[in-house]
Parts: structure tokens; C-alpha cells; sequence
């Protein structure tokens, strides 16, 4: 028997010994996983079929499970589009780990009959708490001032410049959904203004609504972006919307990197078109604009806005709900539904 008819032969053994348990496809290792793997969480368990651990050519291992795949757990790393989908007759379920669903062809699942779960709002308050520090970051020059202090300034030439205060501030969210709702609670607490740009107007929110995102900014001095990245939101923050936020105005992107075209923006802050920014996100991460790295009116984060450690547990609880929900035909914890 050759090399590779053994290996045929342990993945069909292996496939008949796990066939009972159902089975969900993973392409990439998503972090989630391995805390699934090391914490004991509630019953059925599950057969994850990590791809990544195959000596297979993807194409080969995909046909191997092609029928018995009924689930597919990913992240924003690992796209599903139609291509895969159609190569998973048997699939009924997407499973993400991420709040966004920018990586998921929500059309092509829509007419396969495939359900789609993402985070829900498992990361709206620290993904609000993120933005909100960052935006007191960038008024209050926390990130300058302590570069100040550390390089000995201080001593040298004397008291920091002053920062800006938060209260009373026109804040303009772009994005009300979980986090965007969660930003606002907490801005209102500082007494400042909201108003809102989303896809739809909210009918239960009392905030001014801008159906366009330009108006907005011309109408605040903060703008937070918290909405997810789709066809219509890539580089929504245009040129035009920075111009029309002003000289003195603040963007905080807890959303997507891409909402911002990051050249434009680059180029506002260089030419001092716009106060300050705080980012989490980048348009082509993990690289950064060098431009930014030498800006004292610009915070920035590597993309971790939404974790800590318990709304990663949080967030595992419920990619586990999910799958059993879905498993034992109850309704699913966190659907994304079709509009």
C-alpha cells in the first residue's frame, strides 16, 4: 500500500469513527477554538474539522466531508463565499466568531438556505468602553502627554499644552447598532449631544437622524464610526466628510479600517484639516501609515477594541449556543437576518 493510500485510509477510518458527532468545517484556527478546546462547555460536542491541520490540498480534504459538513466556523481571516458553498451540498449553518460579516457572502447563503450566526452583542460594551477611551485619549492628549513625561520634557520645557474637554461636545455616530447604542449611553453621560447616521432611522431613538453621513460631520465635532464594513461603508469617511467635520474635529474608528479612506485621511492630518484620530482599525492590517506613527494628535490601537478576557469567554459561550442550537433544531442564539 502506497504512502498515500494509507493516508486515504486513516481519513476514511477517522471519518467513520466521528460521523456520529456533527461536524463542523474550520478552514482557519480561529482563537476561539482553542479556548473551546480548553474549557469544558455545555453538551453535544462537536467533530471540528480543521483544515488547516490536513496534509491535504484543500480541494481534496473539502470533498472528503463535502456531504457531511453541515456548519462551518470561521472569523473575519476565513472569507465564505459562493465558491465554497457550493462545494458543501449538505451545509445549513455559518457560525463567525466576529461581529462583522464583511468576509461572508450573506446573498449566496440566503439562497443555499444556509443560516448565518456572528457575535451579536457579545463585544458592544468593550467596543464602546474602546472608543471612548480612545476619544478622551486623543482630546485629552493622554498618548502625547506621556511621551512628554517619559522623554523627560517635562523638566526640560516645562507645562504640556492643553488638551480639549469632552463635555458638551456634538458627537455624530456613524453605525447605531450595539456598539454605536452602547457609545452613546456613555457620551451622554459627559453631557454632550448626539445625533446619528445608520441605515435606517431608528423609530425608538429620540437622536437626531442624518441620512447622509456628510451632513453629519458639519453638524459635529466628533464623529465615532461603529458601523460595519459593506459595500455602501467602504471609505464612507471621505475626504468630503473630513473637510466638512472641520479643522478641530475628532474621528474615533472602532467600525472597520476600510469605512475610512485612509489616504484622504492621512492627508487631512498632515495638512491639519482635522484635530485628532483614534484608531483601532487599519485599512490594510496589520500595516500602518508611517504618517501616523509620527502624529501627537493621533492614538492608536492594534485592532483589540472589542477583546477582553471575559467577552472572549462571552463570546465562545455563544459560538457553542449556536452550534448546539442549531444541532438540536432550536432557534439560533445570534442569527444575522436577511433584510
Amino acid at each position: 500500500m502506497t504512502k498515500s493510500q494509507i493516508m486515504d485510509t486513516e481519513i476514511q477510518l477517522d471519518h467513520r469513527k466521528s460521523q456520529q458527532l456533527p461536524q463542523v468545517l474550520v478552514l482557519k484556527p480561529p482563537p476561539v477554538l482553542t479556548v473551546i478546546g480548553e474549557h469544558s462547555f455545555s453538551s453535544p460536542k462537536f467533530n471540528f474539522l480543521k483544515a488547516w491541520e490536513s496534509p491535504l490540498p484543500l480541494h481534496q480534504f473539502l470533498s472528503t466531508y463535502a456531504h457531511s459538513v453541515q456548519a462551518i466556523l470561521c472569523s473575519g481571516y476565513s472569507p465564505v463565499n459562493e465558491e465554497l458553498i457550493r462545494q458543501l451540498p449538505s451545509l445549513r449553518l455559518v457560525v463567525t466568531a466576529s461581529a462583522g460579516i464583511n468576509h461572508i457572502d450573506l446573498s449566496a447563503c440566503w439562497r443555499h438556505g444556509i443560516a448565518v450566526t456572528n457575535a451579536g452583542s457579545v463585544f458592544s460594551d468593550d467596543g464602546a468602553d474602546a472608543a471612548i477611551g480612545l476619544l478622551i485619549a486623543v482630546l485629552r492628549k493622554i498618548s502625547a502627554a506621556d511621551r512628554y513625561v517619559r522623554r523627560g520634557l517635562w523638566a526640560k520645557e516645562g507645562d504640556f499644552r492643553l488638551g480639549s474637554k469632552l463635555g458638551g461636545k456634538r458627537v455624530g455616530i456613524v453605525g447605531l447598532g450595539g456598539i454605536g447604542s452602547e457609545v452613546a449611553k456613555r457620551i451622554e453621560a459627559f453631557g454632550c449631544s448626539i445625533s446619528y447616521n445608520s441605515r435606517k432611522q431608528k423609530a425608538s431613538v429620540s437622536y437626531p437622524f442624518f441620512s447622509d453621513v456628510c451632513e453629519l460631520a458639519a453638524n459635529s465635532d466628533i464623529l465615532i464610526i461603529c458601523c460595519g464594513l459593506t459595500e455602501q461603508t467602504h471609505h464612507l469617511i471621505n475626504r468630503q466628510v473630513l473637510l466638512a467635520l472641520g479643522k478641530d474635529g475628532v474621528v474615533i474608528n472602532v467600525g472597520r479600517g476600510a469605512i475610512i479612506d485612509e489616504k484622504e485621511l492621512v492627508q487631512c492630518l498632515v495638512q491639519g484639516e482635522i484635530g485628532g484620530v483614534g484608531l483601532d482599525v487599519f485599512e490594510n492590517e496589520p500595516d500602518v501609515p508611517k504618517e501616523l506613527l509620527e502624529l501627537d494628535n493621533v492614538v492608536l490601537s492594534p485592532h483589540r477594541a472589542v477583546f477582553t478576557p471575559e467577552s472572549f469567554m462571552d463570546l465562545c459561550r455563544l459560538v457553542v449556543g449556536n452550534l448546539e442550537a442549531f444541532f438540536s433544531n432550536k432557534p439560533l442564539l445570534s442569527p444575522v437576518m436577511a433584510e
